[in-house]
């Protein structure tokens, strides 16, 4: 398995779903980046992160709230939003990276 830091090298914008399975709002992502993903299909890397099983990562980007969304590319964090982002809005901001 690759690891976390050799993946958002893509050159292709990553999006990590930092995520809990206890989370209400997360179940509430979950199909939208379902979505996003069948409509953008290789354009984007979609990863989702469990924050209670990866907590080295989740604390090393400073995630207090779950879902957060990030998007990196080159390794560089491009965009960070906490909370539910509707379909379009994440659409837009992928777009903007691609």
């Amino acid at each position: 398995m690759a690891s976390f830091g050799s993946i958002i090298q893509s050159e292709t914008p990553v999006l990590i779903d930092f995520h809990a399975e206890w989370c209400g709002p997360c179940k509430t992502v979950a199909p939208i980046l379902k979505s996003l993903k069948e409509e953008m299909g290789d354009s984007v890397k979609l990863i989702k992160i469990d924050v209670d099983k990866n907590t080295e990562i989740a604390s090393k980007y400073q995630i207090r709230g779950v879902p957060t969304l990030m998007i990196f590319k080159k390794g560089k964090l491009m965009w960070r939003q906490s909370g539910v982002t509707p379909l379009e809005g994440l659409r837009a901001e992928v777009k903007k990276h691609i």
